[in-house]
């Protein structure tokens, strides 16, 4: 992952949970991915349906994602990730990029955005909304 220099410990703290849902994804280990976001978690996304509200909502997302892909693992990473971090809400950017074969048997590549907004919980970052987007073409 490529990314900003982390400033703070807090902004330290979110490249970390950054790199661990990435990691979480090429895994394909649901209990990672759903580890460090909010019950209550909202995203938008790429694919339908675009806004997914709660996390077994979020959760479905990946299930969709995961089974799109027929090889295993699938490349999945950020880079340019930057974090600024208050108190107790921060929000990260980073560009991001997945490629694999297709289960319809196509070598895929796509890049897309990510932008969290995130909360301070108890003393621990809870991604609160997450959203990828594409460029319109």
């Amino acid at each position: 992952m490529n990314a900003t220099k982390p400033q703070t410990n807090d902004e330290a703290e979110i490249h970390q949970l950054i790199e661990r849902s990435a990691k979480a994804v090429r895994e394909e280990n649901r209990a990672a991915i759903r580890a460090d976001h909010d019950p209550e978690i909202l995203m938008f996304d790429v694919p339908p349906r675009l806004l997914s509200q709660g996390l077994d909502s979020y959760m479905a997302t990946w299930e969709k994602f995961f089974s799109s892909w027929s090889e295993k693992p699938v490349a999945f990473d950020f880079h340019d990730v930057k974090v600024t971090a208050g108190q107790d809400v921060a929000f990260a950017t980073a560009l991001g990029g997945c490629a694999g074969v297709s289960s319809n048997g196509k070598r895929e590549q796509l890049e897309f955005r990510l932008t969290m907004g995130l909360r301070k919980i108890d003393g621990k970052w809870r991604v609160m909304h997450e959203h990828h987007s594409l460029p319109a073409t």
